[in-house]
């Protein structure tokens, strides 16, 4: 019974990884749930503590994966249209162009609501590029906190 539950907690950290790339699938919750499942299946190999602090790991990465690209934006001088935008070109790239749509959704909204309230295009550009490097950093955020779990993962069941 331990390698079925193994074996679905391995399906979790995949998916988990895979998740910090492909849209709609949260990838740093999934690989938490494959910690979970190993937490149970082999007689806890993880302190209290330990699963504690990564579910607050994990929380915290899922709601500033949301931040950051708006974050990205202002930073680079994007206004409020242009975080608007950002937003909206989001959610528009993740249901219609995915995953494509992911990475251009919120670079082409910041450029569009910068360029909405007349803002010039060079300053729509850097808003957008914002959004952007945003976009990227959640990714690499999300990837970084996954393969830390995915090593603690396979070197509980090592």
């Amino acid at each position: 019974m331990d390698w079925l539950w193994i074996t679905l907690g391995v399906v979790l950290i995949i998916a988990g990884l895979a998740g910090c790339i492909i849209p709609l699938i949260p990838g740093p919750p999934l690989s938490y749930l494959g910690l979970v499942i190993i937490q149970f299946a082999l007689n806890e190999p993880f302190t209290y503590r330990f699963m504690v602090i990564w579910l607050l790991i994990t929380i915290g990465v899922t709601l500033l994966d949301y931040y950051v690209p708006i974050w990205g934006t202002k930073k680079f001088g994007g206004s409020r249209s242009g975080i608007w935008g950002a937003t909206f070109g989001l959610l528009i790239g993740i249901f219609f162009f995915p995953p494509f749509g992911m990475i251009a959704g919120p670079f082409i909204g910041a450029v569009i609501g910068e360029l909405i309230i007349g803002k010039d295009s060079a300053t729509a550009i850097r808003s957008g590029f914002g959004s952007f490097i945003g976009f990227i950093a959640g990714t690499v955020m999300k990837l970084a906190v996954s393969f830390i779990m995915a090593f603690y993962f396979f070197k509980a069941i090592i």
